[in-house]
């Protein structure tokens, strides 16, 4: 059984900080420095009066006059959820982040440890501490993210199949990344609930919809892909506290040293670098951050130092800290291209790993395959689907 724990408006509540009474007035995340004009997540009475997380700024002050907006703080976000996670993994959890503040995992192997289900949930509560957690549990983890959106924070929910399923809105898909943006068109068509989705057939939902309409089908039917669990203490992280509002030539100095910092971590065992993420404390408060995907995953210092420097002109203020952290990682350093010809399996290999970049930067949904369905139809559109790739 696989055991979903959701900590709602995670970046909301960790941006307000201590003050935690604005939680009650209606707020709002500011959009981002340099980011789409559109607000974040919102306190329930912001949601009261209309203002909705992705609407824009104008439309959200023109619903809620009242509305406070806070920046966002995507470094204190993230180390808040690892220490979550950190927590998770305490009571031998294996969870798998899906977002932040919502992860899944299964509970399989905690059951005799706790002493049964209830014991698990209460060993779960007290080792996350938040006051609004919300836990679903269901055979797979989509049945779990809907029993966690049905649960109520001291009370937890469970769905057992595609039966239970049945009678929940489409919305429930745009938890996961790949049929967030099915919902609106869903609703378009007249279905409106998950079971509207199984009862029209597999078929045409991945003709209209492609790779993500079998997967929406799949997921209301009841079916999902295994858990993954992260690996524990996998991220590296460097970091260095500025001694002064640091800029031009000696941020870019500090970048290095960073660098030269996280190639040297004896944790990082010669693999290259994939997908690599610069925070910064800015002096005037907040923080920055942006995930940088490497055209070619890399362990070479002069390469990485070029394609994050760039990045630091984005800084919207003075850092007083700055830190680079490796996010994901590629196979072992790449050999010298040949001049003038190359074997068939070197091209593939090469091949491969476009493809795993593209994926890292884009999403699983960026990487489709053609395959034919019905070669002889008079219908152009029913000779040919799109089916995920696999990398």
């Amino acid at each position: 059984m696989v055991m979903d724990v959701l900590m709602s408006r995670l970046e909301l509540v960790v941006a307000v900080g201590d003050r935690r009474t604005l939680l009650r007035a209606p707020v709002a995340l500011a959009p981002p420095p340099g980011g789409p004009d559109r607000v974040g997540a919102c306190s329930p009475a912001a949601e009261a009066q209309g203002v909705q997380p992705g609407i824009s700024l104008a439309e959200a002050l023109a619903r809620s006059p009242q509305l406070v907006l806070v920046p966002p703080d995507p470094v204190a976000v993230d180390r808040s959820w690892e220490a979550l996670l950190a927590a998770l993994e305490g009571i031998g959890a294996a969870p798998e982040p899906l977002a932040p503040g919502e992860a899944c995992f299964d509970i399989a192997g905690l059951r005799r440890m706790y002493r049964g289900l209830d014991g698990v949930i209460a060993a779960t509560r007290r080792a996350v501490g938040w006051p609004g957690l919300r836990i679903g549990l269901g055979p797979v983890r989509f049945c779990a993210q809907g029993a966690a959106r049905r649960a109520g924070p001291r009370r937890a929910a469970q769905i057992h199949g595609a039966t239970e399923l049945a009678p929940i809105p489409v919305e429930l898909l745009s938890c996961r990344e790949r049929t967030a943006r099915l919902p609106v068109p869903l609703r378009r068509f007249g279905l409106t609930t998950l079971g509207d989705l199984v009862r029209i057939g597999r078929g045409p939902l991945g003709e209209r919809f492609g790779a993500s309409g079998v997967l929406a089908h799949d997921l209301a039917s009841g079916l999902d892909t295994p858990l993954v669990p992260r690996v524990a203490g996998s991220d590296l992280v460097e970091r260095f506290d500025l001694p002064e509002s640091l800029s031009g030539e000696l941020l870019d100095r500090v970048l290095g040293l960073l660098l030269d910092r996280l190639l040297a971590r004896r944790e990082r065992e010669g693999r290259t670098l994939r997908t690599v993420v610069l925070e910064a404390a800015l002096v005037e408060g907040g923080t920055w951050r942006t995930r940088v995907v490497l055209r070619e995953a890399t362990a070479d210092r002069a390469r990485l130092h070029l394609a994050l420097a760039p990045h630091l002109a984005q800084l919207s203020a003075p850092a007083q800290s700055l830190g680079v952290l490796a996010e994901s990682f590629g196979g072992p350093p790449s050999q010298a291209i040949p001049l003038l010809e190359d074997s068939e399996e070197r091209r593939k290999a090469r091949l491969r790993e476009g493809l795993r970049q593209v994926s890292a930067g884009s999403g699983e949904d960026a990487l489709l395959r053609i395959v034919e369905v019905d070669p002889a139809s008079r219908l152009p559109e029913r000779r040919m689907a799109l089916a995920p790739r696999e990398t």
